[in-house]
């Protein structure tokens, strides 16, 4: 990027933002989470840390905060208020870290105490009091200056009106909204994005009694005015701030050094949706007041503390190019490539965007600065596009009227969002069909993935399920990549998988609409003892017998009914048997008390099982699973590193078990 493309950027990405933040500061109606807000001012900070005589003081890396809201009464702080600066890796971490050192002429390896305290997500506050009773709570403001919400603040029945000192005092702290009291509030009609969103509104209210029945409550950290003569540190702040009468969070804790103050943030990092309300982080700070002091500030943060921010399930990237790839049923998927980014703790640079109606009611085009999201297990998707950072040059996405690998008429049929390659023996079709045979889920054969099926496919090896149970040595010894031992591992690893049982057989077919609970199903309700008597069974089945199964939609039942009808799909099947496959025994479902009839969703992961093991266990004992948690659900399976379904578990009163809870209970 030149100079004269950073400021045309750079003007864009201000305007953007001035917009994003006064919605959501002023306006209180946010337009995007504060993950894209961050991700849209980073971007500002690397084009001005690039071409710095194109900083100027109208840039929001130039001011603390936003304005105050008109309608309040402004006041003007005593003590400005400072923001912590953010940072989002361990290595950054312990950059801070070295940074204090030399600023306090400390040795590189010395240790030096830190308290860290969780970032509640709730509104800056300061509580005002003289001679110990309550006068006026102001918020954060721009820093300088904020408004007097005392009226609705002084419903909330943890601040205190009396502290248990007649002193003067300002104490700064976090009026958030419990998870609890945020959904009660939805339920009744509302809309609030956030429960941060949905304090900030509460408080804003004219009408006192609003606010005193939306259970706010507030977590205090800090005193801004007052004797702290006999404080030395950060540690005893607190707790003289619960001995005057607030509450503090009892869930900070005082360190050693930095190392333990990252295995803090990895702790609660995994752990913060076991809370009852949110947290986007930890505020580290050096627990020497004295220290605190000599470390003062720069223009907009303090010296002497840092605020480590947890990934961020959203961020902002740019779309460079769109490309259409076939899947095994000839789906064609949009699949966008994009500028490198961090969301979740990974590094994202492609997402999906399903199909050519979606595209078009987002408006997304190729160029789009776009909003991504990524939360739990979910694969990255598209949000929306930013349309006032586009310059002109953004370029519509069309839908292909050939295939992108064979080049074969794709078609739409009526009712379906998904267009399809038309031509049956599609490289691409079948690349991904034998893939899907292979893998893990299906026979589940080592060292045959993605890239072998294309070099046996590109040698005229692999053209049919059967092709897989035939190889010989020779056939693959010469082959780029192979030696005499390797061809010998592949083709022990193939006569291991000739053994399956009957719902990875079904599965491994890729019979449309058919995945691996539909497998399942119909394993458990027509087996087999062997491929010859199972085929027979389901050409005996009408349309109408496979609809009676639960949770097989005519849909489905109608993809079933035409495979089975198709010779030349039962001509491969018996050919496989002819080969050597043959179903395992023994695999109908022997029923237990507290699994039978019961839903499972795992979340997390486990120790002891892979996660298609521990389906298994739970599909034999008679039990069913679920990639979502609903009101249905009965036990929510707690792995390591649990996502989002661990607080929707607790939403619905879901019974929560450990792994070595569940395998007492299937075993």
């Amino acid at each position: 990027m030149n100079k004269a493309q950073a400021k045309k950027r750079l003007e864009k990405l201000k305007d953007q933002l001035r917009d994003t933040d006064y919605a959501y500061y002023v306006l209180d109606q946010p337009i995007m989470s504060d993950a894209a807000r961050d991700s849209l001012k980073d971007e500002i900070e690397k084009i001005e840390a690039q071409f710095s005589d194109l900083v100027t003081p109208s840039s929001p890396t130039q001011r603390i905060g936003g304005k105050a809201l008109g309608k309040f009464k402004k006041i003007k702080h005593v003590v400005p208020k400072y923001s912590l600066d953010d940072v989002f890796s361990f290595e950054e971490v312990r950059a801070f870290d070295q940074r204090v050192k030399r600023f306090l002429h400390l040795s590189k390896n010395q240790k030096l105490e830190y308290v860290c305290e969780l970032k509640i997500d709730g509104l800056n506050m300061s509580f005002y009091y003289k001679k110990g009773l309550f006068q006026k709570a102001v918020t954060r403001g721009d820093g300088k200056i904020g408004e007097d919400v005392s009226h609705t603040v002084k419903t909330i029945k943890s601040l205190p009106l009396k502290l248990n000192q007649e002193i003067d005092v300002e104490v700064g702290g976090e009026v958030y909204m419990p998870k609890a009291s945020f959904e009660k509030l939805n339920k009744q009609g509302h809309n609030f994005a956030n429960p941060r969103n949905a304090a900030a509104g509460t408080v804003r209210q004219l009408d006192p009694q609003v606010a005193a029945g939306r259970d706010l409550d507030i977590f205090c950290w800090t005193v801004y005015q007052g004797k702290m003569d006999k404080l030395k540190t950060q540690d005893q702040v607190l707790q003289y701030i619960k001995k005057i009468g607030f509450r503090i969070n009892p869930e900070y804790k005082k360190v050693s050094d930095i190392e333990e103050a990252i295995d803090f943030c990895k702790n609660w990092q995994k752990k913060r949706d076991s809370l009852p309300y949110e947290i986007d982080g930890v505020a580290i700070k050096i627990n020497d007041l004295n220290f605190q002091e000599k470390m003062g500030r720069v223009a907009k943060y303090v010296r002497w503390a840092s605020a480590y921010k947890f990934p961020a399930e959203e961020a902002t990237s740019i779309i460079e190019e769109v490309v259409w790839q076939v899947g095994r049923t000839g789906a064609l998927t949009p699949v966008a490539h994009l500028e490198p980014v961090q969301i979740a703790g990974s590094t994202v640079s492609r997402a999906t965007l399903h199909n050519i109606d979606e595209i078009k009611e987002k408006d997304i085009r190729v160029g789009d600065t776009v909003i991504l999201r990524k939360a739990g297990d979910i694969i990255p998707e598209i949000i929306k596009p930013l349309e006032k950072l586009r310059d002109g040059d953004e370029k519509k996405i069309k839908a292909p009227k050939k295939c992108p690998i064979c080049h074969s008429p794709v078609e739409r049929k009526s009712g379906e969002a998904a267009l399809r390659c038309t031509n049956k023996q599609c490289f691409a079709k079948d690349k991904e069909r034998l893939s899907h045979f292979v893998s893990r889920k299906g026979f589940n054969i080592d060292g045959f993935g993605e890239n072998m099926v294309e070099l046996l496919m590109n040698q005229g090896f692999l053209v049919n399920f059967e092709d897989v149970f035939q190889f010989k040595k020779g056939d693959l010894i010469d082959l780029p990549g192979f030696g005499e031992k390797s061809a010998e591992n592949l083709l022990q690893s193939i006569e291991k998988s000739k053994k399956v049982s009957l719902a990875k057989l079904i599965f491994s077919l890729g019979i449309r609409h058919v995945g691996e609970q539909t497998a399942l199903l119909l394993a458990d309700n027509f087996s087999a003892k062997n491929i010859s008597q199972f085929i027979k069974i389901m050409q005996d089945q009408t349309v109408e017998d496979l609809t009676d199964i639960e949770d097989i939609g005519e849909v489905v039942a109608e993809s079933i009914y035409r495979y089975f009808c198709d010779q030349e799909k039962i001509k491969q099947l018996k050919k496989m048997e002819s080969l050597g496959v043959e179903l395992e025994t023994g695999t109908k479902k022997s029923k237990k008390r507290g699994v039978d009839g019961k839903t499972f969703v795992l979340t997390g992961s486990l120790q002891d099982l892979t996660r298609s093991e521990a389906k298994e266990l739970i599909q034999k004992a008679g039990g069913r699973t679920s990639s979502s948690v609903s009101e249905k659900t009965d036990y929510l399976v707690l792995g390591k590193e649990p996502g989002s379904k661990l607080s929707q578990a607790k939403k619905h009163k879901v019974e929560i078990i450990s792994e070595k809870e569940f395998l007492s209970l299937v075993e």
